[in-house]
């Protein structure tokens, strides 16, 4: 093996996750392919696994963990909200209404980046924090989760498990009030490493602006912003 850090331990470790990019791999594939004797092959990869670095299929063969995939999602975090500027000032200079970029934290999703429109009748400051209970954006951001973090989400919430399933089916979440004046809004998955939902585009403006079927509407102009921040998270 050829020494890359100069700590044979972690040159080691890394040698299996290369492997794992390339695709799961069982214990002895692991070894063929690393040419580690078995017992240190299997020590680090199940070390590796109590670290969440590396996980395992319904086949038992190792594949890399979750929290891989959460550290890209935070290198990646400073750059999507830069890159969010000129994308949300677009929607709302084309559509006349305000465009912001949530994420979700816990049971919140706060606004992270925003260009606000004139007139629209409603101001969520920079910074705020809302429930995930209700909303479009809180729908982009939880209708792709496990099944299991999907039941617990729904707990308290104004959407249900059939509009969840719309919304992956159409790409887009919407809510619509029930007044000409009322606010109505849509929201997209920006999708970071992995094809994680690690963020939501959301436009939000009077029904007189956004029609009483925004989604119909303007889903496919929400989808495509939000696509093209993903798409710079993968530079």
């Amino acid at each position: 093996m050829e020494a890359v850090s100069g700590v044979g331990v972690l040159d080691k470790a890394s040698l299996l996750l290369e492997v794992m990019e390339r695709g799961p791999a069982s214990l002895a594939e692991l070894v063929a392919r690393t040419g580690l004797k078995r017992p240190t092959v299997y020590r680090l990869a199940t070390a590796l696994e109590r670290l969440r670095l590396v996980a395992r299929d319904r086949r038992g063969r190792f594949v890399l963990g979750p929290r891989l995939g959460d550290m890209a999602v935070e290198a990646g975090r400073d750059r999507l909200v830069d890159a969010a500027g000129p994308v949300l000032r677009a929607l709302r200079d084309c559509m006349g209404v305000s465009a912001r970029l949530y994420r979700r934290h816990g049971d919140l999703r706060v606004c992270v980046a925003a260009a606000s429109g004139s007139g629209t009748g409603e101001e969520v400051p920079l910074g705020a924090a809302m429930p995930m209970t209700s909303g479009s954006a809180a729908q982009a951001l939880v209708a792709w989760e496990s099944p299991e973090s999907l039941y617990l989400s729904l707990r308290g919430a104004r959407y249900t498990a059939a509009t969840l399933a719309c919304v992956r089916r159409q790409g887009w979440a919407q809510t619509v009030g029930t007044q000409e004046w009322e606010t109505v809004s849509v929201a997209a998955p920006v999708r970071g490493p992995g094809n994680r939902v690690v963020a939501a585009v959301c436009v939000s403006g009077p029904v007189s602006r956004l029609t009483p079927s925004p989604g119909r509407e303007h889903g496919a102009v929400v989808i495509d912003a939000a696509v093209q921040l993903g798409a710079g998270l993968a530079r």
